[in-house]
């Protein structure tokens, strides 16, 4: 089987089941299979596979349609430009966690010392720490095998993230910050969710109690204390939670502003502590 068949009869397959970009989906998978980059099964077609690489292919599209996320397979996402390892220990990435970090970036000074809450694989706490060089980042989660993987990618791309073992806000210093990043639970518990999510991503990174705003409400309560007097809180939120969470600010914020993602939904929440 030579590299053309074997990328019209992945697609196919998927395409059977419609699966969302298929044909994507198989040159994804098949590069994965040979070691290689996508430009590269077009520029040699003919290209005989060896019998490990079509076995290696096989599985690979056959735990895509068992609905395994693609990143898991390939255990890899990009975000703002720089690969990441994912597992099933952590959150895939998504590409509109991406303005959470261009506003935190927007909100961070140079030599300012931030802190991503629920670090998951770290791309918002590397991120940071790899744009703003001269800035202290540290991350938390409370999951010690999230940790693993995010100590991993900050090691792998060059970033002195901190990391550290903690539920929220609880181990941080009083007034020590002066931006909190979050890509909080948002998802309430019964909300159905398509199997690639329900099935293989992590459900304390996903659930946030009855109505999505457990994590939320923790965070605006927690925040105030050890925020420094017109320090930033970013968050992202979840496509109909901006107004749940502005019914819950107080008179420890001083201003707000909600910014948008591509889709026109209201993505992300900064805050600045009063003061």
């Amino acid at each position: 089987m030579n590299l053309a068949t074997a990328l019209r009869q992945g697609t196919e397959l998927l395409e059977k089941d419609r699966l969302t970009v298929p044909r994507l989906t198989a040159e994804v998978l098949l590069a994965h299979a040979l070691g290689c980059e996508r430009a590269y099964l077009y520029a040699h077609p003919e290209q005989e596979l060896t019998g490990v690489q079509q076995l290696h292919f096989g599985r690979y599209l056959h735990e895509r349609l068992q609905h395994k996320p693609t990143q898991y397979i390939t255990g890899r996402q990009e975000f703002y430009g720089r690969q990441f390892r994912v597992t099933p220990a952590v959150l895939i990435p998504r590409p509109e966690t991406e303005h959470v970090a261009e506003e935190a970036l927007h909100r961070l000074a140079g030599a300012g010392v931030a802190l991503d809450v629920g670090a998951g694989s770290g791309c918002l706490a590397i991120t940071l720490q790899a744009e703003r060089p001269a800035a202290r980042v540290a991350a938390s989660d409370v999951s010690r095998e999230a940790l693993a993987v995010a100590r991993d990618n900050a090691a792998r791309l060059g970033a002195p993230v901190r990391f550290f073992c903690g539920d929220l806000l609880e181990a941080v210093r009083p007034e020590s910050l002066d931006l909190i990043v979050s890509n909080p639970p948002y998802v309430p518990d019964r909300e159905p969710l398509p199997p690639e999510v329900a099935d293989y991503e992590p459900r304390a990174a996903l659930l946030a109690g009855p109505d999505g705003m457990a994590a939320y409400r923790r965070l605006l309560a927690e925040a105030p204390r050890v925020l420094r007097p017109g320090a930033w809180l970013v968050m992202e939120l979840g496509h109909d939670s901006r107004a749940k969470v502005e019914a819950l600010l107080g008179p420890a914020w001083a201003a707000c502003a909600v910014t948008a993602d591509l889709a026109g939904l209201d993505r992300v929440m900064a805050l600045r502590k009063a003061g």
